[in-house]
């Protein structure tokens, strides 16, 4: 099938060279005018087309450019318009983690991509490893469920420049940025895919230019407790533990990655799974390139409504912090235009 790269950054440049071993055609790369020398240089590796502007690809398209999918890779900020766009245009979907700035945002684009039948896919590549499909398997074996953590703190490439005054899109509250929107999503999928949705959310962050770059997450579902930790400002290895009444279950690596998986049972018994792709990046496009081929509604919605979920808990995870994004005033003023 054949598929459009929306965005020349470091997460499109990590797919493009694998894109068609997972069964995806290049047919176009879209950049910026600023991205343009990068933009034509990517498109001439892939043999694709090159387009400087969102509305030129679109407007191809509709002249008879050939595409199935969209990948669009772009700052958290320019997710929503740049789907609905899509959409509007019958293009099926794969949008780059968070799925939308708040859970309102999530919710139109899920509404608009059931109205226009499209698919409309996030790439989280957390819930699409082995491993992490392994610790679901394993996950009933350690009984009642006590106590979950995952943590992925790494310190960002960008925090320097922060600090010194610069603000980059990973920090911007104007663009959807923060470490819980970035590092984050990756520990609340990791939760969510194992437990669903929390009865309650809690985020205690260290904020700094009203943004958060680290803070610890908790999330209440009743009977157990679970923490997820993100940080951009600091680093640290990641041991992922879900603890249970019949023993306990240890993943190694950052929730993005998920490495091998440890099952420890309090009889003494272990076993140990490591089935690690070469790319992160796989078991998502191959699944993706999957459903829409196979027209898989089913799957897609259950994607949906985890994405849905995932949005939720960021929005309430924020909300509690007192961190606000331009996005959520947009969405507010909506609403109560939307009551009257």
């Amino acid at each position: 099938m054949k598929i459009a790269v929306v965005g020349t950054g470091l997460i499109a440049t990590y797919a493009l060279p694998n894109l068609a071993s997972w069964g995806w055609d290049v047919a176009a790369i879209v950049g910026t005018e600023r991205s343009a020398q990068k933009t034509r240089e990517l498109a001439h590796t892939y043999h694709a087309q090159a387009f400087n502007s969102y509305d030129s690809f679109l407007s191809a398209v509709n002249n008879g450019l050939t595409c199935d999918a969209v990948y669009l890779a772009v700052p958290n900020h320019l997710h929503h318009q740049l789907t609905l766009q899509t959409i509007a245009a019958g293009l099926n979907v794969i949008l780059e983690k968070p799925f939308a700035s708040n859970v309102t945002q999530a919710y139109e684009l899920v509404q608009a991509a059931r109205q226009a039948n499209v698919f409309l896919l996030e790439a989280i590549t957390t819930l699409y490893q082995p491993n992490y499909l392994k610790l679901q398997e394993w996950l009933p074996r350690i009984g009642q469920v006590r106590i979950a953590s995952v943590n992925y703190s790494q310190y960002s490439s960008r925090y320097d420049a922060f600090c010194a005054g610069t603000i980059l899109p990973a920090f911007d509250p104007a663009k959807s940025g923060g470490a819980l929107m970035d590092l984050g999503t990756y520990c609340i999928s990791w939760l969510v895919g194992l437990f669903g949705k929390p009865t309650s959310v809690q985020y205690q962050a260290n904020i700094a230019r009203n943004i958060d770059t680290s803070g610890i997450t908790t999330l209440d579902y009743g009977r157990f407790k679970a923490v997820a930790i993100a940080a951009k400002d600091c680093g640290a290895p990641a041991i992922n533990t879900i603890q249970g009444e019949k023993g306990y279950l240890t993943q190694e690596l950052a929730p993005n990655v998920c490495g091998a998986v440890t099952l420890h049972l309090n009889d003494g018994t272990q076993q140990h799974y490591d089935v690690a792709l070469p790319n992160r990046m796989e078991a998502e496009f191959c699944e993706f390139a999957r459903i829409i081929a196979q027209n898989d509604r089913g799957v897609c919605e259950q994607r949906l409504e985890q994405s849905l979920t995932i949005a939720q808990v960021l929005t309430d995870a924020r909300a509690s912090a007192g961190i606000v994004f331009p996005a959520d005033e947009c969405a507010n003023k909506c609403t109560n235009i939307r009551a009257n």
